[in-house]
């Protein structure tokens, strides 16, 4: 049987691929000699042919990366990789931004230093995405001249 039949019926026999079938190179001629399946399956439970173990990739880069990453290192502008909204989803990034908006409406309503109506037009404001954050909403309510004075004045 030629050597390179001997290593594809091996690597069938031991159910891995070509590339990990091993034999003998000082039994090349007992390998030459085999004729059958079963010739074969004497040369393996001899050792003349065997099954290189798999390779198994080290995880020690892999670790010392994520050590590295939790110390904030390597997320300079070279290791962004995707969009914006995939690294931090737009929806959540809104979501968030909303309920501050709204918590802080709520707590000058309920501070009495805006009126039912200036929360209800400035709540319709927020929603409409035209404030960002919590000090350009006191600002503008400021600048309407809409905010009263409060216990803890921010002048």
């Amino acid at each position: 049987m030629r050597i390179d039949a001997a290593k594809r019926i091996s690597a069938e026999i031991l159910k891995v691929g070509e590339s990990r079938v091993w034999m003998d190179q000082n039994s090349i001629s007992e390998i030459l000699d085999a004729a059958t399946r079963s010739d074969l399956k004497v040369l393996l439970r001899r050792h003349v042919i065997q099954e290189i173990p798999k390779k198994g990739n080290s995880s020690y880069r892999f670790r010392k990366r994520l050590k590295q990453i939790s110390k904030g290192r390597r997320r300079g502008p070279g290791s962004v990789r995707g969009t914006r909204n995939a690294r931090s989803d737009s929806k959540t990034n809104w979501v968030r931004t909303i309920r501050a908006l709204r918590d802080e409406l709520v707590t000058l309503k309920n501070e009495n230093r805006i009126d039912a109506g200036t929360y209800r037009k400035y709540y319709r404001i927020t929603k409409g995405g035209s404030i960002r954050s919590r000090s350009q909403l006191r600002t503008q309510i400021k600048a309407a001249g809409l905010l009263k004075k409060g216990k803890k004045d921010d002048n």
